[in-house]
């Protein structure tokens, strides 16, 4: 599994936006220039995470874009699941299809338990929880 970079700039904008909480509405030209990503990409990623509930448009001429709840409710994890789909590195076994016993046993030993890892993080954190965080030698520090 990999996170392409619809996951990655997705939760990029959510971030930023989560920093700029104090502004009325940031315009989505100013997150480009701060994350260094293409306006018309992030414009792309606007209409899919406003379809979803996680941000809201403002209207007019100074219009931008505002976080649609708290960032202590939005988890990182139903992000990725809506800009990725599922987060799996390995489907389950399709219903009524038999499992070899060795099947089983590395889907038990490892896939099952690499997916129950990653759900795990990724559903523990939230917006709030990744702005803001700071390396110690000062430098911006994000925990995904």
């Amino acid at each position: 599994m990999k996170i392409s970079t619809r996951g990655r700039y997705g939760i990029r904008l959510l971030v930023d936006l989560t920093e700029q909480s104090n502004e009325d509405h940031v315009p989505l030209a100013e997150i480009a220039r701060r994350q260094g990503i293409s306006l018309r990409y992030l414009e792309q990623l606007a209409v899919i995470l406003r379809r979803s509930g996680f941000i809201r448009s403002v209207k007019g001429a100074s219009g931008g874009y505002v976080l649609a709840k708290p960032a202590e409710e939005i988890v990182v994890g139903d992000v990725l699941r809506i800009l990725e789909g599922d987060m799996l590195v390995a489907d389950p076994p399709d219903p009524g299809r038999q499992e070899t016993q060795l099947q089983r046993c590395i889907r038990l030993s490892v896939f099952d338990k690499l997916n129950a890892r990653i759900a795990r993080v990724i559903d523990n954190r939230t917006l709030a929880s990744l702005a803001g965080t700071v390396d110690p030698d000062g430098s911006n520090m994000f925990f995904i």
